[in-house]
């Protein structure tokens, strides 16, 4: 089974784009977990409200794998929830260590304009991964846009973290619906979790 998970939301003085997809795989079909780009700072990575929906992420995560019997997960490794989920799996793989982590980059530069500390952290991640993959090698306009329907057709399962304004979560948690996937929606502001 595969998750999905994007969002948006507004923290203090920030206005953060939070896109996380999240695919699971039971185990006899493999199917990923992806996530899509967000901006949070790493001063903000300690605020409360991102430690508040780290561990609704994290509860939902385990319930997938606990669960639905999923076992594969990809991350589309950009700033914010995207690598939130994807050390939230790395951590659980002690756990849990039968699932995996696929990063499903949109193209090779994807990290390049990043500070040191963020590009160090995407490496780190990505070193860990079980699986990369690489939708392109050169940027477009539209390659992330690719990178998140890559991560719905090979989901089950979508959890996404987002409050529902129009956005590039908006246009993939839309895809997913036309996709027949099932959805899991975590409100960046209440952390209250839907299932659509």
């Amino acid at each position: 089974m595969n998750f999905r998970c994007c969002g948006y939301h507004h923290y203090g003085e920030y206005l953060d784009y939070i896109k996380l997809l999240v695919a699971a795989v039971t185990q006899t079909a493999q199917r990923p977990f992806c996530s899509a780009p967000a901006a949070a700072g790493r001063r903000r990575m300690h605020d409360k409200r991102c430690t508040s929906l780290k561990s609704v992420m994290r509860d939902q995560i385990v319930a997938l794998i606990e669960n639905e019997g999923v076992t594969h997960f990809i991350t589309g490794m950009a700033l914010g929830v995207d690598m939130y989920a994807a050390e939230i799996v790395l951590d659980l793989k002690s756990k849990y260590p039968h699932i995996t982590l696929e990063s499903a980059i949109p193209c090779e530069t994807q990290a390049i304009k990043w500070s040191v500390a963020s590009r160090e952290r995407y490496y780190n991640i990505a070193a860990k991964c079980d699986k990369e993959t690489m939708l392109q090698r050169e940027y477009t306009p539209d390659c992330m846009d690719k990178r998140n329907r890559y991560m719905v057709d090979h989901a089950d399962y979508i959890l996404a973290v987002w409050n529902g304004c129009p956005s590039g979560t908006g246009n993939t948690v839309r895809y997913a619906h036309k996709k027949g996937k099932s959805i899991i929606v975590i409100n960046p502001v209440s952390l209250d979790v839907t299932r659509e």
